[in-house]
């Protein structure tokens, strides 16, 4: 068997207006988080896990968080884990 068109994809695969684009960030994340970290402001952190920390966070980034915490190991918390972050 010759004919090798059943391999090509579908029309319009690969069409770029076929697909709708991501959001552009609008840096409300990073303000919130610049807002919490110079405020030192207490947050309770839930993960996805279901495992809960308190503290401040002292740094963030793209990918975590620096959870600063009271008498216990400061901790890097991948954002990708969080499920959500609320003050205390």
């Amino acid at each position: 068997m010759n004919d090798r068109s059943w391999h090509r994809p579908p029309a319009g695969a690969f069409d770029p207006d076929a697909y709708e684009r991501a959001p552009e960030p609008d840096m409300t994340e990073g303000e919130y988080l610049q807002g919490l970290a110079h405020s030192m402001t207490p947050v309770v952190v839930h993960l996805k896990t279901g495992e809960i920390f308190q503290g401040s966070i002292e740094y963030y980034d793209m990918r975590f968080i620096r959870l600063t915490r009271k008498g216990e190991p400061n901790l890097f918390i991948f954002k990708h884990d969080i499920k959500y972050i609320c003050e205390q």
